[in-house]
């Protein structure tokens, strides 16, 4: 099969973790018999400093003639002016509305070997596997956006077309799994929210009747993420309340470095175009120290590999990879605690190709 990516490194240590996963990929589709295409393209301050754009035409062709991307991380402070005009983000966010990317999958499930390493009480871990579908493509994220000296204004906007197709999505993945799910939403203060609990009510009542159906707040879903994390299967949410809760359910597997994620379009046949990413951010403060954690990247080429070319042999022969080598202790500066010495991103990524 002929595997044909294209890879956006973007900013802070997005070139470095990238650089570890694209070994990875490359080990992978020597050992399966693929042929690997990596097409390498601009986004977020990269491509700003050097085209003066976020998102470049010819980035956005590189995609389109591409099953699926590979994205480091955009952002930093060289570009954090709140007056610019131009913003890393906003090349991300063009990416995924041009792509129709509309759903992001973040599974969560700790390795049992990093379990003393999150914030979490341990006996609050165990069994701890879920999953989270966030809104991508609406939301106040994309809703008008006002400002003057006194006042700021950013609609948050959502229509029953996209509020059906993720509903529908997460439905179809918790058939899937242990066949719970929980929509979240703010349906006491926010219209969008009632207008999204009563579609996920008649859509789950309609064409998911075998699915067991909770409706939280989300307020009370971060408290419950904390004290009963086992008790989620599938979480459905809107844009910016899964953007928040992705990063609190994080935790529960000790670091933002051990998390991929997938932002998915329509499906074709199954297989469906997708932006792969880790959820760490650029994490400037350590950018070029060589020390940033690529297993969150590595692992969401194991989701590329199964949701975009139904490869499903690769992909779990990487996570298993990865696995191996956590437990053998091979980890980087944000696992290590006490007096363990850290591996370094290359070890972390020399590792996991041994172990393939």
């Amino acid at each position: 099969m002929k595997l044909q990516i294209a890879v956006l490194a973007g900013d802070g240590i997005g070139p470095e973790v990238t650089q570890e996963a694209c070994r990875v990929l490359q080990a992978v589709a020597k050992r399966y018999g693929h042929l690997l295409s990596l097409g390498h393209g601009l986004i977020g301050g990269a491509a700003i400093d050097a085209e003066g754009d976020a998102l470049p035409f010819e980035t956005i062709e590189l995609c389109r003639n591409s099953r699926a991307i590979l994205l480091g991380a955009v952002g930093g402070p060289k570009w954090s002016d709140p007056d610019a005009t131009v913003r890393p983000e906003q090349g991300l966010l063009a990416l995924r509305k041009t792509f129709g990317l509309f759903a992001n999958l973040r599974p969560v499930k700790p390795d049992p070997h990093l379990r003393k390493y999150s914030p979490i009480k341990e006996e609050y871990l165990k069994d701890v596997d879920l999953l989270v579908v966030r809104e991508l493509t609406g939301g106040i994220y994309f809703g008008d956006k006002l400002r003057d000296e006194n006042s700021a204004t950013d609609v948050c906007r959502y229509t029953v077309g996209e509020i059906e197709r993720v509903l529908r999505l997460a439905g179809k993945l918790a058939m899937g799994r242990r066949r719970k799910l929980v929509s979240v939403d703010k349906a006491n203060v926010l219209e969008t929210s009632r207008l999204w609990r009563a579609t996920a009510q008649r859509i789950y009542a309609n064409e998911f009747p075998e699915l067991e159906v909770e409706h939280i707040l989300v307020d009370a879903a971060a408290m419950y993420l904390i004290n009963r994390p086992a008790d989620f299967d599938v979480m459905v949410t809107e844009n910016m309340f899964g953007d928040i809760l992705t990063d609190e359910a994080s935790m529960l597997a000790g670091s933002l470095g051990m998390l991929p994620s997938a932002s998915l379009g329509e499906s074709e046949d199954g297989l469906a175009f997708g932006l792969y990413e880790p959820i760490h951010g650029s994490a400037p403060d350590i950018a070029g120290r060589g020390v940033a954690n690529p297993y969150a990247t590595i692992l969401s080429t194991a989701l590329m590999l199964r949701l975009s070319f139904g490869l499903e042999d690769e992909a779990a022969a990487i996570e298993a990879a990865v696995a191996s080598a956590v437990k053998d202790g091979v980890l980087t500066p944000d696992l290590v605690r006490g007096s363990a010495t850290p591996s370094s991103t290359v070890q972390a990524a020399d590792a996991v190709l041994e172990r393939l």
